[in-house]
């Protein structure tokens, strides 16, 4: 194993937990098949590159054919991919390349398992598959019960009258709410009319008194 291996090992190991809290066939696995290559792109272990990475090579003028050295990079993109494992988004940086291999896996929960350690060749990627394959042993640990048919529809009858009662209960509160400022408006109409009544008995008086 390579020191860029070891090194990778050991960060995964650590992101996961620890040592002991890992199964031993799926560390033993990681092990194998962790990338043996000594050098790799530097922002390519903060994303999934598909083992697309900068490449060297020459620019030949047309006139004299004279060469000099260039760069070609890898097109690059900040995605916000979801998994269902997990529960949420991932913002991971991703080649065109990754995307539509991810696309025609069915996602990136599909994606990262069935590609090998490998050949994924970045940190990110490493640790997002082990974490995948421990959530599904996990899963398939975990003891799932079944309902027959009759008790699904009367579990789904019973959500759909809570969801019922909720609605009547907001239908309700509105009306009430409406009815308040209702009678608000109803009493502030009817101090003025009392106003408008006194200030005319008022006047009369004066009228009558001269």
């Amino acid at each position: 194993m390579s020191f860029r291996a070891r090194e990778m090992y050991k960060k995964v190991v650590r992101r996961m937990g620890g040592e002991g809290k890992l199964p031993a066939e799926l560390m033993e696995s990681v092990k194998d098949m962790l990338p043996n290559s000594k050098v790799v792109m530097g922002r390519a272990k903060r994303g999934i590159f598909a083992g697309r990475h900068i490449q060297f090579g020459n620019k030949v003028s047309e006139d004299g054919g004279n060469k000099s050295r260039r760069t070609w990079k890898p097109n690059v993109q900040e995605k916000r991919l979801f998994s269902y494992i997990h529960d949420r988004h991932i913002r991971v940086k991703v080649t065109t390349h990754a995307l539509r291999c991810v696309d025609k896996a069915g996602g990136i929960d599909e994606y990262l398992p069935k590609t090998p350690y490998n050949k994924i060749d970045t940190e990110m990627g490493i640790v997002w598959k082990a974490k995948i394959e421990k959530m599904y042993s996990q899963l398939a640990d975990m003891e799932v019960g079944f309902f027959p048919p009759e008790e699904e529809a009367k579990i789904e009858q019973g959500f759909e009258e809570v969801r019922a009662a909720k609605r009547e209960f907001r239908r309700e509160a509105r009306r009430a709410l409406a009815k308040q400022s209702q009678l608000g408006a109803g009493s502030a109409d009817d101090d003025q009319t009392a106003e408008v009544a006194g200030t005319n008995e008022d006047a009369s008086d004066v009228a009558a008194k001269c």
